[in-house]
Order: C-alpha cells, then structure tokens, then sequence
C-alpha cells in the first residue's frame, strides 16, 4: 500500500469515529465556520494548529508559510488576514513561531539556497534590528532561540502595521494579537508578545482613515 493510500484510509476510519459520537457532526460542520482565532503559523509539519491547541476543525482559521512571516507584499497573507478579520471578525490572531524553526537556522547562515534567499532576507532583517543583543549571545543554540523569539515579536508587529489591522481597530476594538513559541521538545507553548487592540503604532506606520476618505471624496468631486 503506498502512503497516500494509508492516509485515504486514516480519513475514512476519522470521519467514522465522528458520525458514532455524532450523527450530525458534518452537517454541523459545513453549516459555518465561526472561528475565534487566527493562527499565522510556520510550515513546519511539526507544529498542527488544531492538535497542539486541543481545537476542533472550525475553531481556529489557519496560515502557514516558512517561519510564520508577515510581509507587507505577501498578497497570499494579506487575503487571508482581510478574510479573516473584516468578514469573520477574528478576536485574536496568533503569531506561532517555534523553537528549531528551519527556515530562522536557514537565514543565520550566509549559504545561498537560491530562490527562497529572497524570503529568508525577512528573518534576516529581523536579525539586523535586533544584532547587538544577539551577537551578544555565545552560544548558538541560545541566540537561534533568542531570533526565533524577535522573529515573533517582529511578525506581530508588522501586523499593527496593517490597515486592515488598524481599521479594525477603529471600527470595533479587535483583534487581539499575540506572540507565541512552540517548543518541539516540550509541546508547550510560550507567549512571548502580545499587541492590545489600539496600541500605539510607530507613526509612520499609522493611517488616518477618515482623513483619507474626505480626501478622496473631494478628488473625486473635483475631477
């Protein structure tokens, strides 16, 4: 039997073992998602957003990419982080980094992997900002603990900087974002950040909406 086949079967035996607890599981399913959470998390196929968080399918909408990035050109990210807070209306998004994270080890190096040099620059600058606390750490395991950590941080940040984050914000007070590390070796989980919604947002970065909108408007009446 080749693999996929095995996981063809592990489906049907787990859609079974639902419909004996629950005759009306799937329909309940396909009703809606309500999803509370936002989980941006890394690739890795060692950190599954549901089964380390003990959630149910629903519970947590899901974005994954190598080391849990925010970019500001990501239109990939971007839909979802639009989806996920102006039509689900998310109260918190999760920032989920984790220790050992391959493509954080990946960008300390100066090794060329070709094409994805271009998304390992991200972490990169994250080490840039943060070089003097880092290389001030010997030891490489600590200090590759320590980027993994800014990493986060950094990630929740440039959520704030967001317009869909901030008009959030402005409209109805939410979302809640928080920084989390995954450690591999304990399953647990660490918040190492969080953002309140409505925290100051380094000026350049903020927006003034309503100004914005009049404006436009007057652009607009004056054309």
């Amino acid at each position: 039997m080749q693999s996929y086949q095995k996981l063809l079967l592990a489906n049907k035996a787990w859609a079974a073992d639902k419909l004996r607890v629950d005759e009306q599981y799937f329909e309940e399913l396909a009703a809606d998602q309500k999803p509370e959470f936002l989980w941006i998390g890394c690739a890795d196929s060692r950190v599954p957003a549901n089964e380390v968080t003990g959630t149910a399918p629903g519970e947590i909408f899901v974005h994954r990419n190598v080391a849990n990035l925010v970019i500001h050109t990501d239109i990939n990210m971007l839909s979802v982080l639009q989806y996920a807070v102006e039509v689900l209306e998310v109260k918190h998004i999760l920032v989920v980094g984790h220790y050992g994270c391959g493509g954080v080890k990946a960008a300390m190096s100066n090794k060329d992997f070709g094409l994805i040099n271009k998304w390992l620059r991200n972490i990169k600058d994250v080490y840039s900002k943060h070089s003097e606390e880092l290389e001030d750490i010997e030891d490489f395991d600590q200090r590759f603990n320590k980027l993994v950590e800014f990493n986060v941080m950094e990630q929740a940040k440039n959520l704030a900087k967001t317009t869909i984050i901030q008009r959030a914000w402005k409209k109805r007070q939410y979302p809640h974002i928080h920084g989390w590390v995954f450690d591999l070796h304990t399953g647990l989980i660490t918040q190492t950040s969080e953002i309140l919604p409505g925290a100051e947002v380094e000026s350049i970065y903020r927006y003034d909406f309503e100004e914005y909108g009049e404006e436009l408007t007057q652009h607009y009446n004056n054309s």
